[in-house]
Parts: structure tokens; sequence; C-alpha cells
């Protein structure tokens, strides 16, 4: 027995036409008739004889129930049709005759026929099929038969750009050289596709744009249409989609349709994964008929269309991992064309691409700021640029400075300051060696990146504090020393509360994570112990979204692999312990300091670190004990 299912009754069709009819006849009966008689007069019958007396009635009819008669207007040359009640007067008509009354018809002219048939009929039947027709569109758009909507029936809906409108150029593309090469040759099919065609070359009919999300794939997709100066059709594989089996097929055999009409044109599919999936079959959670339909569809009108008309398909996502096979061989998408994070220089340009639209001062160095923001993708950089625009809006300056680029960094990373967040004096001094040790340990190992900001100023994010290391350049490949050497980093926070305190916190629980992370890929992914040697222990799949990770590996040799990860972090861990016993005078001073100022740049922590250290005495340690 199946509850809450049942669907509300439907009012059959005849008691609309039943309505209609009552209220037709209702017409016929009372609305017409008083419109008919609305130009005739009513009087009652003394004022009858006294008009008639005065000589003012000029012809009169009696009926069986009423007096109709015509009389003169007094105040014009014209005549009044008048009507009065017939009442019980022998000498009516003698009356009549002696006030020279014509006795002839004066009843009102009927309509004709015809004039009776549209008055009565034609005009209220078109006035209930007009609002019939504006109640059943009014039905429709409530259901979704507007524009995307279910009852669309497929219609692709497609946004169309054309060449005037986008007014997106490769120029305005920064800090992908390598795709803007692979599409530059799409573009020289477009506007010269005799070049090709002379020696036998076919243009790829489509290709995919791979990579993070922000890195800039719509954006190049819309910079292949504004270079080419063709139309350019813009769709969301979610906009497939439909409730109904079937509606999908039909919008993707539209929007291929709309496209031949149009070539030479563009057409562009962002998030291709929605409907791209990998057909693996009913199983046992069922199948989707509908999604499935729609990828066949989409891989049919691929082949089916010719290349030669000059139709390129681009299309965007970033779980290329997810796509079917069928979708990705050569003769659909040819080209698989990466869209990756920015390196250094990229991030420069990209930069100096989105500074162009605010007004900076003239000391902002571009490269220092593309430094800090190491990892970012272009989305990321262009949120960094307009934090400092509005950080310098809040500070009262026409301009932004290289101070405003900086804190926007923190910013993207951290999170805002949370001013109204006040420490203690001891949270504040226990966050304080916490930070300079993670500093310290940093800059005491020749293989770690140097210090660049050290804060203990509350964030927004939760942190407490922050330590910031910049490298110097670019690097893509990482030693096994340099990252031990970050993971005795991440651990020198905590290594710093126990020398000094001889207690723990809860602030090393981001610190924990990021070691953990580092010593299990270590391990289980790059190879970097001599017990499993060059053995994967665990797969990734979504690199572009967090990569996610899976371990392929036995019951007992995971256990295996959780006792490597705990010795390795562990070995990191004491020598962070052993560096910051070594410096110990150091790390009072440094911290010491941080209390005092909140925030420490690199060139001042380098300038302090350097100098002699000043002696450590039983003073020092009883004050932050007694803390």
């Amino acid at each position: 027995m199946k509850f809450g299912n049942k669907k509300p009754e439907k009012t059959p069709m005849y008691v609309y036409y039943i309505i209609a009819g009552v209220i037709i006849v209702i017409l016929n009966m009372l609305v017409v008739p008083a419109v008919q008689e609305r130009s005739i007069q009513k009087t009652d019958y003394s004022t009858f004889i006294e008009n008639v007396e005065d000589g003012n009635v000029i012809k009169a009819t009696v009926e069986e129930n009423y007096i109709y008669y015509e009389m003169k207007d007094s105040n014009s040359d014209s005549t009044i049709l008048c009507k009065t009640v017939k009442m019980d007067d022998a000498d009516l008509v003698n009356r009549l005759l002696d006030a020279g009354v014509t006795m002839d018809e004066v009843l009102p002219e009927s309509p004709s026929i015809f004039m009776t048939l549209i008055l009565s009929y034609v005009i209220p039947i078109v006035i209930f099929i007009f609002i019939g027709r504006w109640l059943s569109k009014k039905m429709m758009s409530s259901m979704g038969g507007g524009p995307g909507g279910a009852m669309s029936f497929g219609k692709s809906n497609a946004k169309v750009y054309v060449k005037s409108s986008t007014g997106i150029k490769f120029s305005d593309v920064a800090g992908e050289d390598e795709a803007k090469e692979l599409l530059t040759e799409i573009v020289d099919y477009l506007h010269n596709p005799q070049k090709y065609t002379e020696i036998g070359a076919s243009m790829p009919k489509g290709a995919l744009l791979v990579g993070p999300p922000g890195t800039g794939k719509t954006l190049l997709a819309k910079a292949v249409a504004g270079e080419a100066e063709v139309p350019f059709f813009s769709i969301s594989g979610s906009e497939f989609v439909e409730m109904f089996v079937g509606m999908g097929a039909a919008k993707v055999r539209d929007l291929f349709k709309q496209a031949n009409e149009k070539a030479p044109c563009i057409v562009f599919i962002d998030e291709i994964d929605t409907i791209g999936k990998k057909r693996d079959g009913a199983g046992f959670t069922g199948g989707n008929d509908e999604r499935e339909q729609t990828l066949n569809q989409l891989l049919t009108e691929m082949d089916g269309f010719d290349g030669s008309k000059g139709v390129v398909i681009l299309a965007a996502t970033n779980r290329p991992d997810s796509l079917d096979p069928a979708l990705l061989r050569p003769g659909r998408f040819d080209r698989r064309i990466p869209v990756e994070l920015p390196d250094l220089q990229g991030r420069e340009e990209i930069l100096k691409v989105h500074a162009k639209k605010i007004k900076i001062a003239d000391s902002v160095r571009f490269d220092d700021i593309a430094k800090a923001a190491a990892g970012a993708s272009g989305a990321e950089l262009a949120n960094i640029v307009n934090e400092a625009a509005l950080r310098a809006v809040r500070d009262g300056r026409k301009f932004a400075t290289q101070a405003d680029f900086e804190e926007s960094i923190e910013v993207v990373i951290a999170g805002y300051q949370k001013k109204n967040r006040v420490l203690s004096n001891k949270e504040k001094l226990i966050v304080s060696y916490h930070e300079i040790g993670h500093a310290l340990v940093a800059a005491k190992q020749t293989e770690s990146a140097p210090v660049h900001k050290i804060t203990i100023i509350p964030r927004t994010s939760g942190a407490l504090g922050y330590t910031m290391q910049v490298d110097e350049g670019e690097h893509y490949l990482m030693s096994k020393e340099e990252l031990e050497n970050k993971i005795a980093t991440f651990t020198g926070g905590r290594a710093a509360e126990e020398l000094i305190f001889h207690s723990i916190t809860t602030g090393a629980s981001n610190d924990i994570e990021q070691a953990t992370k580092i010593a299990r890929a270590m391990i289980s992914r790059y190879g970097m112990s001599e017990d499993f040697d060059m053995v994967a222990m665990e797969t990734v799949s979504n690199q572009y979204l967090g990569g996610d990770s899976s371990l392929a590996c036995s019951f007992e040799t995971q256990t295996l692999l959780d006792k490597k990860v705990v010795e390795l972090v562990r070995r990191q861990h004491e020598k962070a312990l052993k560096i910051l016993e070594d410096n110990i005078g150091k790390l009072h001073e440094l911290a010491q300091y941080l209390y005092e100022h909140e925030t420490i740049t690199g060139e001042e922590f380098m300038k302090i670190l350097e100098t002699p250290a000043p002696a450590v005495n039983d003073r020092t340690e009883q004050n932050t004990e007694d803390l």
C-alpha cells in the first residue's frame, strides 16, 4: 500500500463548457436587452398625459402593457423615444386624436439577426477563447514551459554570443601560453580553411579544456570566439538534464541543428562531465536512461556533422577521469588541452592584466606578489587584485599599494583579521612561541623556504596565527629531504609548546593534518620508503578537485603503512625539538618580539636571528612558566 502518491483530481473539460454556456445565457437574458433598451426614456402615465395636452407628443403606439410615444425635445429640434405603463383609460384614444397625435408604430428598431448573433454569441465566445489561452499560458509557465523550462520540449536554449558582444581576445587571457597556442590553430582554421584543405589536413572536431577550477577554461573558449569573430554557442552540461526521458537528446539535436545553420561557429559545452560520465550499466542501483541517451545523442551528432563546415566543439571539465572513453576518442574530441595552474611568470602576467582595471601605485612589485601567491589560480589572483582595491577604499586612498596586495593575499589564504577576538596574555604568549617554533625550524633547515611573515593576529578562518614561507623560485620537483623538512616545520609549533610550557594545546590541529598528509603520500604514493620500495599503496582520483585517495592494499599492509607514517612524523618531530633546544635563546628573543609587535616581517626575523643570542637565565624561563 502506497501513501502520499495520490494525484490531485483534474476538473473535467465539460464542466468548463457548462459554466461558459450558463454565462452566455445570462448575458442574453439580462445584459443584451438592457443594452438595447438603454436609449428608451421611461416616464409615468401622468407625465404622458401632460405632454399630450401640451402638444409635445408626435406619435404614439398603444401596446398591451406599454405605451410607446415620440415627443419633441425642448432643448433641441430632435425627438425623444419614451415609454410608459398602459392604464385603464377609456378616453385615451380621443385625447390622442384631439391633440393631433399620429397613431403610428413607435416601437424601437430591433437589431438584425446578424447583429444579435454577434452580440449574443460570437463576442462572448471569442472572449472566453482569449481567457482560456491566457490561462493555459500561465499554467504552462508555472509548469516550466518558459525558456529552459520542462515544457520547452527539445529546445537547447543555448546562449548565442556574436562577435560584437563578446569583446574578449587572447590578450585578455594571461598565464596560459600553451593553451592559447593550441587554440590559435583553431582560430586560424576558421579564418583560412583553404590553407589546411590544400595539404589535406582536417581540423579537429572538438577540443577538451581540462584543468582545475578557476584557471580560465570558459574564458579561453570565449577568447577563441572573439578572435575568430564567429557566432559562439554557450551551454552548460546541466542544461541538458531534463525531467522527461528523451528531452536531453532532443536538446542536443536542436543545438547541433542551430550550429550547422550558422556555420562557421563555435559550440562550447561547459561542465561536460554532467552528461559525459562513463556508462557503467544498470548494476544494482539502476541506470540513468536520460543521461545515457543524451550522451549517445551527443556521440552521434559529433560523428554526423561535417567538420569542413567550420563547426568547432569546445568543452571544459575538471573531472576528465570520469568521462566516457567513447567521448574522448579521435574523431570526437581530438585535442585535449590542459589548462593548469599558472607558474610564477604566469601569475605575474595575470596580476598585471587584472591590475589594469584598478588604480595602483607605481611602487607595486608584481613579482613579489606572484611569489607570495604560489599555487593560486587565475580566479584567485583576480580576487586578490579586487581585495587590494577594496582595502584601499576602506583606508580612504585613491590607489592600491604594495601593502594592500600583500594583505589581500593573506585574506585569500587565511581570511580577514578577526578584530573582535581578544586573546589572553597566556594564549597570546603560547601562540607567539608556537609560530616562532615553525619559523625557527624552517630557518635552520637548509632545504626549507625562507620565512616571509609571522603574525599572531587571529583570522576568520579560525587560525590564531600563521607563518608564511615564500620560495624564491618555482619548484616542480620535491626531494625526500625537502618533504621531511616540511614535516619538521609543521611539527615545530607543537615542539615549541612542549619545550617552553611543558604542555600541549589544540592549536596544532591543522599542522598535524598537513604533516600526516605529506608523510602518508611519501610512503604510499611517492615510493620513499625502503619497506615498500616503488609500490603504489593508494590511488588518487579527481586530481583537479582535491585529489581523493583510496588505498589499494591489504589490511596487513595498511597496518604496516600506518606504523611507517607514525615513525616518519615522530622522527621529524624529534628533529624539530632538537633544533629548538639548540636555539632556545633565539626562540625566547623572537617570541618576546612577536608577543610585543604581533607581526614580524622576514627581514626583521632574519636580523634578530643573525645577531648574537643573549644568555638564557632562569628568570625568563620562570616568567613563561608563571604565565
